[in-house]
C-alpha cells in the first residue's frame, strides 16, 4: 500500500530518469516544434471564477493564472458538467456526460462502474500512446488502488491537511471539516506546498526525449481554507467585499429547486449572517485562492527553468464553483451559473492567445488534448474539440451541467435554462440578469425559447450507477423524493444549524 505522500515509481519501459536535468540546450529547443507536445494538467477543487482573468470577484487577486490567461485561450465561459467533486472529474477524465456514466455522487469511482471498467480514460490514452503519465494528488475524486497503475504511471496519493488543534471560523459545528482562518505560519507546511514540490520534481527528473502528462491536483480553494497571515492580511476584514445576495430571490424558483442541496456539510446561508461570519468565510476563499495561486506559479517556473515551456500545453482548469450566498445558498450542489462557471485556461504551442465568451465544456478537454497532440482520436466521446474555437468558429452548442439524474442546467452565451426530474423549470437573461434573481420560465413570451433550449437535454439520462452514496438525490418507490436515503419533507426545517436544511422562502 502506498503512503499518502509518497510517489510511487512504477517500472516504465525505458525507465525515468532518476537524477535531475538541465535545462534544455539550444539545439534540443530547435527540435521542441517537432516533439510531440508535453501535457501539464492543473486541477483546483473548488474553484469557481474569482480569479482576475474572469472577474468573477474585484478582490481576486491571482497574477499567476492570470499571465497564463493572457499567454493562451481563456474559455471565460466555461462550465462543468456536475456541480461535485467526484462526477466532475469522471466526466472530464472519461469524456462522458454523469447522464450517461450514471456517476452523480461522491461515489463511486468510474471503475467501480461495470459498463466502465474497460473505458479509456484521457490518461490511459496517453500512456497507450507512448507518454509518460504521472497523477499527483487530487486528479480523480476516488480511485481504488488497483485501479491507479492503470490510470497513471507515476502516482501520489493526495494528502490534506495540517489542522488546528480546534476550529478558527465562528460557530460551534462541525470542528475543522468546514473551517477557515489563519493557519499555519508559513506556505511549506501547508500539503499543496508539497505537492508543488513533487510537480517540480518531476519537471526536473522527467526526461527531455519523451513526451508527459503531468497531472497536478491542488486540493485548494476546498475547505477547510486555511493559509499563513500573509495572505489574509491582503484584505482587511472589514473592507471585504460580499457578493451581491438578494434575499427572497428563491421565491419565483421551483421548490424542486431546493432539492439538490437539502442537506449539506457547509453550512446554510441564514447561520453565517447570524454569526456575521459571512466576511470572514469570503475572506478566507479569496486568501486561499491568492495562496494557490502563488504555487501554480512555482510549478510554471519550473516549468520555465527546466527548458519545457515552449513544447508543453498548459491546461488549468476548477471543477466546480462554489455559492457564497447568491441563490441564498451556500456551497455547490446547485445548477445556476456560481456553482457551474470555472476556470478553464489552455496556453502553449498551437494554442492561439485570445479570451472566448462562447460556451465550452470540461466535458472537451479530452477530444481537445488528443487532437492538439496529434494522438488517434477516441471515438465515443461526448465532449467536442475546442480546437475550431481557439481559432475563430462560432460554437452553437451549448454546456450542459447535470445534478442526479433528470436534473440539467443548459449553459449559451445569453441564456441559462434548468429543467429539473419533476419537471419544473426555470429560465434566465444572462445578459440582462447575470444574478440569475429574475425566472422567466413562467412568462408566455418565452415559451419558444425554452422549447429550443430543452433541445439540448441529454437523450442519455441513466439511474444512478449502483453503489452510489452521498449528494445522491432520488425518487422512491411511493413517489416521493429521497436525500440520501432519508425522504425530504418539504417545508420542514430541523433546527440543526450546520447539517439542516434550509426551507424555501415562500
Amino acid at each position: 500500500m502506498e503512503t499518502a505522500d509518497r510517489i510511487s515509481r512504477r517500472s516504465l519501459v525505458g525507465g525515468l530518469v532518476a537524477a535531475p536535468l538541465l535545462a534544455a540546450s539550444p539545439s534540443k529547443r530547435a527540435n521542441l516544434a517537432s516533439s510531440p507536445p508535453n501535457l501539464l494538467f492543473i486541477v483546483l477543487d473548488d474553484m469557481n471564477d474569482w480569479i482576475g482573468s474572469l472577474k468573477g470577484h474585484p478582490q481576486a487577486s491571482t497574477p499567476n493564472m492570470d499571465a497564463l490567461a493572457k499567454r493562451g485561450t481563456n474559455f471565460t465561459n466555461a462550465h462543468c458538467q456536475a456541480p461535485l467533486c467526484n462526477p466532475s472529474r469522471a466526466s472530464f477524465l472519461t469524456g462522458l456526460r454523469p447522464s450517461t456514466t450514471g456517476i452523480y455522487g461522491l461515489s463511486p469511482s468510474h471503475r467501480s462502474v461495470p459498463a466502465l471498467r474497460d473505458h479509456v480514460t484521457m490518461p490511459e490514452h496517453f500512456t497507450n500512446n507512448g507518454y509518460t503519465t504521472i497523477g499527483l494528488g487530487k486528479v480523480y475524486h476516488m480511485l481504488e488502488g488497483q485501479h491507479r497503475s492503470r490510470e497513471f504511471q507515476i502516482w501520489r496519493e493526495p494528502k490534506f491537511g495540517p489542522s488546528p488543534p480546534k476550529r478558527l471560523g465562528g460557530g460551534d459545528f462541525g470542528g475543522t471539516l468546514v473551517d477557515w482562518g489563519i493557519f499555519p505560519e508559513k506556505d511549506e507546511d501547508l500539503e499543496d506546498y508539497k505537492l508543488a514540490d513533487a510537480a517540480i520534481e518531476q519537471l526536473r527528473m522527467l526526461p527531455h526525449d519523451k513526451p508527459f502528462l503531468l497531472a497536478v491536483g491542488f486540493s485548494c480553494p476546498h475547505v477547510p481554507c486555511y493559509a499563513p497571515a500573509k495572505w489574509f492580511d491582503r484584505i482587511p476584514l472589514n473592507e471585504v467585499v460580499l457578493p451581491k445576495i438578494k434575499h427572497g430571490d428563491r421565491r419565483d424558483t421551483p421548490e424542486f429547486s431546493w432539492y439538490l442541496h437539502w442537506k449539506l456539510p457547509e453550512p446554510r446561508l441564514a447561520y453565517y449572517e447570524k454569526l456575521g461570519e459571512l466576511p470572514a468565510r469570503v475572506r478566507a476563499y479569496l486568501a486561499v485562492t491568492s495562496y494557490i495561486d502563488a504555487q501554480i506559479g512555482r510549478v510554471l517556473n519550473a516549468l520555465e527553468e527546466t527548458g519545457r515551456m515552449q513544447n508543453t500545453i498548459v491546461v488549468l482548469i476548477g471543477d466546480n464553483g462554489y455559492h457564497f450566498g447568491e441563490k441564498e445558498i451556500t456551497g455547490k450542489n446547485s445548477l445556476w451559473d456560481r456553482a457551474t462557471h470555472v476556470p478553464l485556461i489552455m496556453a502553449g504551442p498551437g494554442i492561439p492567445k485570445r479570451s472566448i465568451s462562447d460556451p465550452a465544456e470540461l466535458l472537451d478537454i479530452y477530444p481537445t488534448l488528443v487532437e492538439l497532440a496529434k494522438l488517434p482520436a477516441r471515438t465515443g466521446l461526448e465532449g467536442r474539440s475546442l480546437v475550431p474555437q481557439m481559432h475563430g468558429q462560432k460554437r452553437t452548442a451549448p454546456a450542459i451541467t447535470t445534478a442526479n439524474q433528470g436534473n440539467h442546467g443548459i449553459r449559451t452565451d445569453r441564456w441559462r435554462y434548468i429543467r429539473y426530474a419533476d419537471g419544473s423549470e426555470e429560465l434566465y437573461d444572462m445578459r440582462a440578469d447575470p444574478n440569475e434573481w429574475t425566472n422567466l420560465a413562467n412568462d408566455p413570451e418565452y415559451r419558444q425559447r425554452k422549447e429550443e433550449l430543452a433541445r439540448w437535454l441529454p437523450k442519455i439520462d441513466v439511474p444512478h450507477a449502483p453503489g452510489s452514496a452521498m449528494r445522491i438525490l432520488t425518487r422512491s418507490a411511493y413517489g416521493g423524493w429521497l436525500w440520501e436515503g432519508t425522504p425530504i419533507i418539504p417545508g420542514q426545517i430541523p433546527m440543526e444549524p450546520y447539517l439542516g436544511v434550509f426551507s424555501p422562502s415562500k
